[in-house]
């Protein structure tokens, strides 16, 4: 038997025991915002052109099919570094379709024809506009104005050859009658990607699954084919996993989301996270050993510090200092079997993405840990110097630094 085949034994997994166990039918998409919805998070710093180009690579290296690379309609140096990050995916023949953020109007959408003429590729059109009801008092907008710009702006960018994705803005809190009358608008100007937004993360799981099952209902009315589907989600409630995850069971083809979940007050869907929970369950097949990567160049370059306690990428993700913990650990790792020792005390196995399990000395460690801690760095594993450095650690309020570690080795040797 081999290891695989030991782990599926050895685990009972309650996750794979309904009956209406779920597998897309059709192959999940995802569309990179980090450089677009992400930059707009009022804590980031804007990073410079030389940066944005590095974690645009790292978007294509994890497998990433689209990214937004900005909206040019904000200023010059919004249109300059949008061209460039084209001009990057053209000459690099990058795996990436990009598109760009718009208002639904054409002095937005201007300057994205500015950049795929530059770049020489197409550059899909990202138009947005507000479609709820709490929206439009607030804008003392009217439903016939919002036709008419959806009207014009999307057929001027078709005119233009850009691909057209359609998003309404809050979608998730908007009367049906009014996204049926947009959305058939778009489409009839054409518009050929729908963007369902959760704009300020009001949905649900449930309410998702309604509402793509709504918008798919006026997609077939409309009667043009190859009309797709995207889902733009939040986090202020906490759910944009959740969501995500209940929209492709509903039938969308493409998700968005963020590194690091970045993006305006509580972010937008943690592209990092999301990722490794579809590969858990096998419904991608995406490389994600360069995902680290992708996470920590998006935190230092946007200056936003990843938690040690978040989930794959912490610093402590994948460490322990408890006893129990670490032993059981231990006792797999000297069984030989790095699979099983990624997956007895954790839900995700650190070398899916490229990490690895460490075991550190603390108050509430065992001997093990110090025995563990000696034998990896090839250090005699002596009785008296485990005790010594365990009663330092049991005295400690906090994990021992390596430097702490070998002051106290470097004392008993010179004592013995």
């Amino acid at each position: 038997m081999n290891a695989r085949g030991e782990i599926r034994e050895l685990i009972f997994d309650w996750n794979r025991e309904s009956q209406e166990l779920f597998v897309p039918s059709q192959p999940v998409e995802f569309d990179d915002e980090t450089l677009r919805d992400g930059l707009q998070s009022p804590s980031v710093n804007d990073p410079s052109i030389e940066e944005k180009l590095e974690i645009l690579h790292l978007i294509g290296d994890i497998g990433i099919q689209s990214a937004n690379i900005g909206l040019p309609g904000a200023g010059p140096r919004a249109e300059a570094d949008a061209l460039r990050l084209a001009q990057e995916i053209a000459r690099e023949g990058m795996g990436i379709f990009p598109n760009c953020a718009a208002r639904t109007m054409i002095r937005d959408v201007e300057p994205i024809v500015r950049i795929s003429q530059g770049a020489g590729i197409p550059v899909e059109a990202a138009t947005f506009i507000g479609s709820s009801p709490i929206r439009l008092y607030t804008e003392d907008w009217s439903i016939d104005k919002l036709l008419h710009h959806t009207e014009e702006a999307v057929t001027f960018a078709v005119k233009n050859d850009l691909p057209v994705m359609y998003v309404t803005e809050d979608t998730s809190r908007a009367h049906p009658d009014v996204l049926a009358k947009l959305y058939t608008t778009a489409i009839a100007c054409g518009a050929r990607r729908l963007c369902i937004a959760d704009t300020v993360g009001h949905a649900t799981p449930i309410g998702v699954r309604a509402l793509v099952k709504f918008v798919r209902g006026v997609v077939e009315k409309c009667g043009v084919p190859d009309v797709k589907i995207d889902w733009h989600g939040h986090c202020d409630r906490g759910m944009a996993i959740n969501n995500a995850l209940a929209a492709i069971e509903a039938g969308v083809s493409r998700v968005h989301g963020t590194a690091l979940s970045v993006g305006e007050r509580c972010g937008n869907l943690p592209m990092d996270l999301f990722l490794v929970n579809l590969r858990l369950l096998g419904w991608i097949e995406n490389d994600l050993t360069k995902l680290p990567a992708y996470v920590q160049k998006v935190s230092d370059a946007l200056g936003v510090p990843i938690p040690a306690n978040y989930p794959v990428f912490g610093e402590d993700a994948f460490r322990t200092a408890t006893g129990v913990h670490a032993a059981a650990v231990i006792k797999a790792m000297h069984k030989g079997d790095r699979e099983l020792a990624d997956w007895v005390y954790s839900g995700v196995p650190a070398g899916l993405v490229g990490r690895e399990q460490t075991i550190d000395i603390g108050p509430m460690s065992g001997a093990s840990n110090v025995a563990y801690w000696l034998e990896h760095r090839g250090m005699e594993v002596d009785t008296a110097l485990v005790q010594a450095i365990l009663d330092v650690a049991k005295q400690s309020k906090k994990t021992l630094k390596d430097q702490q570690i070998q002051d106290v080795i470097a004392r008993f040797r010179d004592r013995s």
